[in-house]
């Protein structure tokens, strides 16, 4: 049974960072890519992040330069480092995990999703 758990989220104050991890648990499969996604209310999820194996990174614009995203490989785990936070950023995050099965087959799961407010 694969898990993708999310933790981090919370309420902050705009100018303030939080950091959001994701840990990938339960499958035998390598782990290809891994990204962070939000969706604001009456909004559709978009990417804000996201991670290849080999570290090759992609950010929406309107977070370059603000946010960081990273991987532990050992820990099956995906960092999200948020500075800057803007009161637009107030989202519910999501974490996936693309799992890569007998080397070309992509399982992508989602995690529950994590709860970001930024007060102005």
């Amino acid at each position: 049974q694969v898990r993708v758990v999310e933790s981090g989220g919370g309420l902050v104050q705009a100018g303030g960072s939080l950091r959001l991890s994701c840990a990938a648990s339960g499958s035998t499969f390598t782990i290809n890519s891994m990204g962070w996604y939000r969706q604001a209310p009456g909004n559709e999820r978009e990417l804000v992040a996201s991670i290849k194996s080999g570290g090759t990174t992609n950010y929406a614009d309107s977070v370059k330069g603000r946010f960081s995203i990273s991987r532990d490989n050992t820990k099956n785990t995906v960092y999200l480092q948020m500075n800057s936070l803007k009161p637009e950023d107030t989202a519910v995050y999501y974490c996936r995990v693309e799992f890569l099965r007998w080397g070309y087959d992509r399982l992508n799961y989602w995690g529950q999703g994590t709860q970001v407010t930024v007060s102005s």
